[in-house]
């Protein structure tokens, strides 16, 4: 490893994507990311400049969309590395599974095939728990041997997840052998935000302490901090122990809503007197989700409970990521200091 060696980050604008560019720019690497819009670049350095990033020399900027293979001919040319955090966005209409997946497979598809190309060492690509444990039942912990079963009526986002990355894990076996690949499969996200726009699970904590939420769904979820998990991208980048290896990314047991509500509670005093402290009945939920497509969301997971264990990342890597209580605390207090709370 050479830390002069330069980096592309897909998607620089996101949750994951960001907090692995500032983990590489203090290690000493150069970094190139990618943007659907390079009108995003000012945003992109103010959320870097929260973190305490204020040196841009080594970062670069370049256009690539996931929907356009060429784009990433250009975006991948000098790089030794690529992580690969950024995931197509369908459309605000999309209703069939076809219209998650097609473009998920393809994007995956698009950037190893210009990684291949131009002599990428090694992809880190980031799936998600959503391609290991859902449409199966475990009573033991879910581990990286434990694949998501498409066939059972998933979500279409899970299912896309699952699709892209065994897509992934193909083109490595055939076309694309000879390229290293690594796979981060990480829970829910939390950690401390870097601006406006953050994980679908950091909007959970943001309703709650601005109390728009009033009543807590029956459910539980594994849950990182999204600074252990760029730490652990990097691992899988560096260590030769990680190609062809997938890792899960979760801090310890699943935990309710409830239990995330009385952590911000006690953790964040007063500035939490809004969060609530009431479990809903799920037969509440599915019928509210009759009329609100948000709440429709959450019932797929109402009394589910699934464990994971990052044993694997542990041992091969030595990576022992924050507690949750951590993680929820940081996310709360980062959304406060931000005043993103109202």
């Amino acid at each position: 490893m050479n830390q002069s060696d330069q980096v592309l980050v897909t998607g620089g604008s996101g949750f994951i994507a960001s907090y692995c560019i500032i983990v590489l720019l203090q290690r000493g690497f150069r970094v190139k990311t990618s943007l659907r819009s390079l009108d995003r670049i000012p945003e992109v350095k103010a959320m870097l400049a929260t973190a305490g990033i204020t040196n841009f020399d080594a970062l670069s900027f370049v256009q690539a969309d996931l929907s356009h293979a060429h784009s990433w001919r250009t975006a991948v040319e000098g790089c030794r590395y690529v992580i690969h955090p950024a995931s197509p966005t369908p459309h605000p209409d999309a209703t069939t599974d076809d219209e998650f997946v097609v473009p998920a497979v393809n994007g995956v598809r698009y950037v190893l095939q210009a990684a291949k190309a131009a002599g990428v060492q090694r992809v880190v690509l980031t799936s998600a728990f959503g391609a290991v444990g859902m449409g199966t039942n475990k009573k033991e912990p879910y581990t990286e041997e434990d694949w998501s079963d498409v066939n059972a009526g998933i979500p279409a986002y899970q299912k896309s997840k699952t699709l892209s990355e065994r897509a992934a894990w193909d083109y490595i076996a055939g076309e694309g052998k000879g390229l290293e690949l690594a796979v981060i499969n990480p829970v829910a996200v939390l950690g401390p935000v870097l601006g406006p726009d953050y994980s679908h699970s950091i909007r959970m904590i943001h309703s709650m302490l601005n109390g728009a939420t009033k009543g807590l769904p029956k459910i539980r979820f594994g849950y990182v901090d999204v600074r252990d998990v760029a730490e652990l991208h990097i691992l899988a980048m560096t260590s030769p122990a990680a190609n062809g290896q997938r890792f899960l990314a979760v801090a310890g047991d699943s935990v309710s809503m409830l239990a995330i509500a009385r952590m911000l509670r006690e953790g964040l005093g007063s500035a939490a007197r809004k969060v609530p402290l009431k479990e809903l009945p799920s037969w509440l939920i599915r019928f509210i989700a009759l009329f609100n497509p948000k709440v429709r969301l959450i019932v797929p997971h109402l009394g589910m409970e699934k464990e994971a264990s990052h044993e694997k990342a542990g041992r091969l890597l030595h990576w022992q990521p924050r507690s949750t209580r951590d993680a929820v605390i940081a996310t709360g207090e980062s959304l406060l200091r931000l005043g993103l709370v109202k």
